[in-house]
């Protein structure tokens, strides 16, 4: 009884494996990028999302509650970080389909850099440093370390 390969070749037991047809594993291969690709996207894409809700939880209440009690601060950006987890959970989830925990955290790491500097910059109007190009450049080389195959 012939059993189908995964390349849609048929084999029989003890048979000698027959080539599939190249453009075959081109269409696999496409299909498996792109099926890792739109997770990866869509991941980005909501991590950014809860990220900006998560950068004014924690840091907006220093501009806005500047002179509000403290458990209000607290309560209001727990209310604002019940947002971001309702994003940020399901594209966790998502993005471990097809990341490492390890990768999915320096994705992570790098989407908070880039959404704290403008934030610190264009909304606490904090200056424009170095020190985040540096920050930067050191979560770049995070990144290659992550996913680069050992």
């Amino acid at each position: 009884m012939p059993d189908k390969c995964f390349c849609g070749a048929w084999q029989r037991a003890g048979d000698a494996i027959e080539s599939p047809d190249p453009r075959l594993w081109v269409i696999i291969a496409a299909q498996l990028d792109w099926h890792a690709m739109r997770f990866t996207l869509q991941t980005i894409g909501m991590l950014a999302i809860s990220n900006i809700f998560m950068t004014f939880a924690w840091y907006g209440h220093l501009k806005t509650l500047k002179g509000r009690h403290v458990m209000i601060a607290v309560l209001v950006s727990w209310g604002i970080a019940f947002f971001e987890y309702l994003v940020q959970v399901p594209a966790n989830r998502i993005g471990h389909q097809v990341m490492t925990v390890g990768q999915l955290k320096i994705v992570q790491e790098v989407i908070t850099l880039s959404v704290f500097v403008p934030f610190a910059v264009l909304y606490m109007g904090e200056p424009l440093k170095m020190n985040y190009l540096y920050a930067g450049l050191c979560l770049l080389g995070a990144v290659y370390f992550m996913y680069v195959r050992t």
